[in-house]
């Protein structure tokens, strides 16, 4: 079957079965490895990434559903790596290991568009399905403040 899918602004025909999970049609097929397979049961949020604006597990969704619509990936989020958000997370050193970070900067991506100045608990919420195993949640609560020009650091 024939699906069509803009992909970080590009234009694409992918000639996959329907249920094909998007993460696997977006690493496999489409050669986009920044997103992160973690669990492939939507409990960890490393392969995050926006249908339409809104995130959500590439590992659970099927492809059918981004059929005709948007999807961003993290090498959407900025083609050079200058979002405010890579930026601010490279800034403040976040990333222990990295696995998670793709996932956690989609999600604060899609916190920010909805909020520009989140607060902690906000912040928090919109995050809490992310994890992280080297444990860095305060320096990526600090690098979203930074981004959304909340601190000083």
């Amino acid at each position: 079957m024939s699906i069509r899918v803009r992909i970080n602004g590009v234009e694409k025909e992918l000639d996959v079965d329907p249920e094909m999970p998007l993460l696997w049609a977006l690493r496999d097929v489409l050669g986009l490895t920044g997103t992160k397979y973690g669990c492939g049961q939507a409990l960890c949020g490393a392969c995050t990434v926006h249908l339409d604006g809104q995130t959500v597990r590439a590992c659970v969704t099927p492809i059918r559903r981004a059929d005709g619509h948007s999807v961003t990936t993290i090498e959407g989020l900025s083609p050079d790596g200058n979002h405010p958000l890579q930026r601010a997370w490279v800034d403040l050193g976040v990333p222990q290991c990295g696995f998670c970070q793709a996932g956690q900067l989609m999600c604060a991506a899609a916190l920010l568009e909805k909020k520009p100045k989140p607060t902690d608990a906000e912040i928090d919420h919109s995050l809490a399905g992310n994890l992280c195993r080297c444990g860095t949640y305060t320096r990526i609560r600090a690098a979203v403040k930074k981004a959304a020009g909340m601190s000083e650091e």
